[in-house]
Protein backbone atom coordinates (compact mmCIF):
# COMPACT_ATOMS: atom_id res chain seq x y z
CA UNK A 1 0.00 0.00 0.00
CA UNK A 2 1.35 3.53 -0.98
CA UNK A 3 1.68 6.38 2.00
CA UNK A 4 -0.59 8.27 -0.33
CA UNK A 5 -3.26 5.48 0.07
CA UNK A 6 -3.04 5.07 3.29
CA UNK A 7 -3.09 7.98 4.17
CA UNK A 8 -6.28 8.61 2.82
CA UNK A 9 -7.53 5.41 4.80
CA UNK A 10 -6.67 7.05 7.59
CA UNK A 11 -8.42 10.51 6.46
CA UNK A 12 -11.23 8.36 5.89
CA UNK A 13 -11.43 6.45 9.13
CA UNK A 14 -10.88 9.81 11.14
CA UNK A 15 -13.77 11.25 9.20
CA UNK A 16 -16.01 8.08 9.52
CA UNK A 17 -15.31 8.42 13.77
CA UNK A 18 -16.04 11.94 14.17
CA UNK A 19 -18.77 11.08 12.20
CA UNK A 20 -20.25 8.25 14.55
CA UNK A 21 -19.19 10.32 17.39
CA UNK A 22 -21.38 13.35 16.16
CA UNK A 23 -24.37 11.20 16.13
CA UNK A 24 -24.79 10.80 19.90
CA UNK A 25 -22.78 14.25 21.40
CA UNK A 26 -22.37 17.88 19.97
CA UNK A 27 -19.69 18.32 17.46
CA UNK A 28 -18.06 21.00 19.76
CA UNK A 29 -17.55 18.82 22.70
CA UNK A 30 -15.88 15.82 20.58
CA UNK A 31 -12.42 15.39 21.65
CA UNK A 32 -9.26 14.52 19.27
CA UNK A 33 -9.18 11.64 21.67
CA UNK A 34 -12.23 10.42 21.38
CA UNK A 35 -12.31 10.27 17.32
CA UNK A 36 -8.82 8.24 17.61
CA UNK A 37 -10.03 5.93 19.66
CA UNK A 38 -12.82 5.41 17.56
CA UNK A 39 -10.56 4.24 14.36
CA UNK A 40 -7.68 2.70 16.67
CA UNK A 41 -5.29 5.16 15.89
CA UNK A 42 -2.97 7.34 18.27
CA UNK A 43 -3.50 10.93 18.81
CA UNK A 44 -0.55 11.69 16.81
CA UNK A 45 -1.65 10.36 13.91
CA UNK A 46 -4.97 12.34 14.46
CA UNK A 47 -1.68 15.30 14.17
CA UNK A 48 -0.18 14.79 11.24
CA UNK A 49 -3.16 14.44 9.15
CA UNK A 50 -5.36 17.22 10.63
CA UNK A 51 -4.38 20.39 12.99
CA UNK A 52 -7.42 20.14 14.57
CA UNK A 53 -11.54 18.75 14.58
CA UNK A 54 -12.10 21.85 12.24
CA UNK A 55 -9.48 20.97 9.34
CA UNK A 56 -11.01 17.42 10.08
CA UNK A 57 -14.60 18.99 8.89
CA UNK A 58 -12.85 21.14 6.20
CA UNK A 59 -11.73 18.04 4.78
CA UNK A 60 -14.89 15.88 4.55
CA UNK A 61 -16.85 18.97 2.82
CA UNK A 62 -13.90 19.15 0.58
CA UNK A 63 -13.65 15.74 -0.05
CA UNK A 64 -17.21 14.19 0.27
CA UNK A 65 -19.14 17.06 -0.95
CA UNK A 66 -16.99 19.53 -3.05
CA UNK A 67 -14.76 17.40 -5.28
CA UNK A 68 -17.49 15.36 -7.05
CA UNK A 69 -19.15 18.11 -8.14
CA UNK A 70 -16.51 19.59 -9.60
CA UNK A 71 -16.89 18.33 -13.10
CA UNK A 72 -20.24 19.73 -13.15
CA UNK A 73 -19.45 23.36 -11.53
CA UNK A 74 -16.53 23.21 -14.37
CA UNK A 75 -19.02 22.34 -17.05
CA UNK A 76 -21.54 24.71 -16.02
CA UNK A 77 -24.12 21.96 -14.74
CA UNK A 78 -24.47 23.72 -11.85
CA UNK A 79 -28.22 22.40 -10.98
CA UNK A 80 -26.81 18.67 -11.67
CA UNK A 81 -24.03 19.78 -9.30
CA UNK A 82 -25.90 20.98 -6.55
CA UNK A 83 -28.63 18.36 -6.57
CA UNK A 84 -25.49 16.03 -5.61
CA UNK A 85 -24.20 18.06 -2.89
CA UNK A 86 -27.54 17.86 -1.52
CA UNK A 87 -28.03 13.85 -2.09
CA UNK A 88 -24.46 13.72 -0.35
CA UNK A 89 -25.88 15.25 2.90
CA UNK A 90 -28.99 13.49 2.99
CA UNK A 91 -27.19 10.25 2.96
CA UNK A 92 -25.03 11.49 5.70
CA UNK A 93 -27.82 13.77 7.24
CA UNK A 94 -27.11 12.77 11.13
CA UNK A 95 -23.57 14.06 10.94
CA UNK A 96 -24.53 17.60 8.84
CA UNK A 97 -28.28 18.31 11.54
CA UNK A 98 -25.86 17.95 14.34
CA UNK A 99 -23.01 20.15 12.20
CA UNK A 100 -25.04 22.94 11.53
CA UNK A 101 -25.33 23.63 15.55
CA UNK A 102 -21.93 24.08 15.89
CA UNK A 103 -21.22 26.87 18.21
CA UNK A 104 -18.57 28.92 19.84
CA UNK A 105 -15.87 30.53 17.15
CA UNK A 106 -15.86 28.23 14.75
CA UNK A 107 -19.06 27.30 13.31
CA UNK A 108 -20.35 25.21 10.33
CA UNK A 109 -21.31 27.94 8.62
CA UNK A 110 -18.09 29.50 8.56
CA UNK A 111 -16.21 26.44 7.40
CA UNK A 112 -18.46 25.88 4.46
CA UNK A 113 -18.43 29.20 3.11
CA UNK A 114 -14.41 29.03 3.15
CA UNK A 115 -14.24 25.40 1.77
CA UNK A 116 -17.05 26.56 -1.16
CA UNK A 117 -14.78 29.89 -1.53
CA UNK A 118 -11.77 28.40 -2.00
CA UNK A 119 -13.21 25.41 -4.42
CA UNK A 120 -14.86 28.03 -6.90
CA UNK A 121 -11.59 30.62 -6.52
CA UNK A 122 -9.89 26.81 -7.88
CA UNK A 123 -12.27 26.30 -11.01
CA UNK A 124 -12.30 30.06 -12.21
CA UNK A 125 -8.37 29.78 -11.86
CA UNK A 126 -9.14 26.09 -13.62
CA UNK A 127 -10.36 27.96 -16.36
CA UNK A 128 -8.59 30.81 -16.32
CA UNK A 129 -10.60 33.51 -15.32
CA UNK A 130 -8.98 36.14 -14.30
CA UNK A 131 -10.95 39.29 -13.66
CA UNK A 132 -13.66 41.24 -15.87
CA UNK A 133 -12.76 43.69 -18.72
CA UNK A 134 -15.89 45.29 -18.16
CA UNK A 135 -16.41 45.46 -14.52
CA UNK A 136 -12.81 45.75 -12.84
CA UNK A 137 -14.38 45.21 -9.71
CA UNK A 138 -14.71 41.31 -10.51
CA UNK A 139 -12.09 39.83 -9.61
CA UNK A 140 -12.18 35.74 -8.81
CA UNK A 141 -11.96 36.81 -5.25
CA UNK A 142 -15.10 39.03 -5.29
CA UNK A 143 -17.02 36.18 -7.88
CA UNK A 144 -15.83 33.00 -5.73
CA UNK A 145 -16.96 34.67 -2.64
CA UNK A 146 -20.08 35.98 -4.26
CA UNK A 147 -21.58 32.41 -5.66
CA UNK A 148 -19.66 30.04 -2.00
CA UNK A 149 -22.38 32.66 -0.26
CA UNK A 150 -24.84 31.28 -2.07
CA UNK A 151 -23.90 28.01 -2.17
CA UNK A 152 -23.54 27.47 1.43
CA UNK A 153 -26.58 29.81 1.92
CA UNK A 154 -28.46 27.06 0.14
CA UNK A 155 -27.26 23.82 1.55
CA UNK A 156 -27.70 25.42 5.83
CA UNK A 157 -30.83 26.71 4.82
CA UNK A 158 -32.25 23.36 3.24
CA UNK A 159 -30.66 21.23 6.68
CA UNK A 160 -31.90 24.11 9.33
CA UNK A 161 -35.41 23.91 7.47
CA UNK A 162 -35.33 20.01 7.96
CA UNK A 163 -34.32 19.46 4.71
CA UNK A 164 -37.91 18.86 3.67
CA UNK A 165 -37.68 19.82 -0.29
CA UNK A 166 -35.95 17.20 -2.58
CA UNK A 167 -32.45 17.68 -3.93
CA UNK A 168 -33.74 17.83 -7.00
CA UNK A 169 -36.23 20.64 -6.10
CA UNK A 170 -33.31 22.54 -3.93
CA UNK A 171 -31.27 22.43 -6.55
CA UNK A 172 -34.13 23.91 -9.45
CA UNK A 173 -35.38 26.15 -7.26
CA UNK A 174 -31.55 27.38 -6.82
CA UNK A 175 -30.28 27.74 -10.62
CA UNK A 176 -33.97 29.46 -10.86
CA UNK A 177 -32.82 32.12 -8.67
CA UNK A 178 -29.98 32.40 -9.68
CA UNK A 179 -30.39 32.95 -12.94
CA UNK A 180 -33.30 35.54 -12.57
CA UNK A 181 -33.67 38.93 -11.78
CA UNK A 182 -35.39 39.55 -7.85
CA UNK A 183 -37.74 41.26 -9.86
CA UNK A 184 -38.73 38.61 -11.74
CA UNK A 185 -38.33 36.48 -8.79
CA UNK A 186 -41.09 38.44 -7.14
CA UNK A 187 -43.50 38.21 -10.45
CA UNK A 188 -43.09 34.53 -10.30
CA UNK A 189 -43.82 34.72 -6.53
CA UNK A 190 -46.75 36.68 -7.72
CA UNK A 191 -45.64 39.91 -6.35
CA UNK A 192 -46.53 43.28 -8.49
CA UNK A 193 -43.41 45.37 -8.69
CA UNK A 194 -44.03 48.96 -9.30
CA UNK A 195 -45.00 50.18 -12.37
CA UNK A 196 -46.92 47.44 -14.05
Amino acid sequence: MTSQNRNSDINHALAASLKRLAARKPIEKITIKEITDGCDVIRPTFYNHFQDKYDLIEWIINTELLEPIRPMIRNDMIQDGIEILLISISKEKEFYNQAIKMEGPVTFDAIALKCSQQFLEEILKEIGAESSSNHRWLSKDVVSYYFAQSMSFVMIEWLRTGMKYSPKEMSEAYQYIITHSLIDVAKEMGGKPFGF
